[in-house]
C-alpha cells in the first residue's frame, strides 16, 4: 500500500507546491529551453542528411536516365518486364516485350537500362 500512496501523492504534492496566486491546474513557469530547441534542430538536420538528401539525389539520377532513353534501348520496368523501346512519346514509351507484342508504359515505370542501343557488346 505505501507504493500506491507514493504514485498518487506526487500530483497532490505538485499542486500544493504551486504559487498562491496561480490556479490549481495551471502549468508551472519554464517551457521549452534552448537546449530542447537545439535538440530538435539537430534531429531535423540529421533526418535531412540521412533520408531526404539521398532520395533527392536518386530521383535526379532517375530523371536523367529517363531523359537519355531512346529507341533501341533495352529497359526493365518496375513490374519486372524486360523490353526494347521502339518509340518515345511525351509521357510514355512504346516497348516491345516479345515478337509482335508492344505495350505503352509511363516513363516513371522504367526503373533501369539493361543495354543502350549504341553500346558495344561485352564479351
Amino acid at each position: 500500500m505505501p507504493k500506491m500512496f507514493s504514485l498518487f501523492s506526487s500530483p497532490v504534492l505538485a499542486e500544493a507546491a504551486a504559487p498562491a496566486g496561480a490556479p490549481a491546474g495551471a502549468p508551472q513557469a519554464g517551457g521549452i529551453g534552448p537546449m530542447m530547441i537545439f535538440g530538435y534542430l539537430l534531429l531535423f538536420a540529421a533526418m535531412y542528411f540521412f533520408m531526404i538528401a539521398p532520395q533527392r539525389k536518386k530521383q535526379k539520377e532517375h530523371e536523367k536516365m529517363l531523359k537519355s532513353l531512346e529507341s533501341g534501348d533495352e529497359v526493365v520496368t518496375s513490374g519486372g518486364i524486360y523490353g526494347v523501346i521502339t518509340n518515345v512519346k511525351d509521357d510514355r514509351f512504346v516497348v516491345r516485350i516479345a515478337d509482335n507484342t508492344k505495350i505503352e508504359i509511363g516513363k516513371g515505370f522504367v526503373t533501369g537500362v539493361v543495354k543502350k542501343a549504341n553500346a558495344p557488346e561485352k564479351k
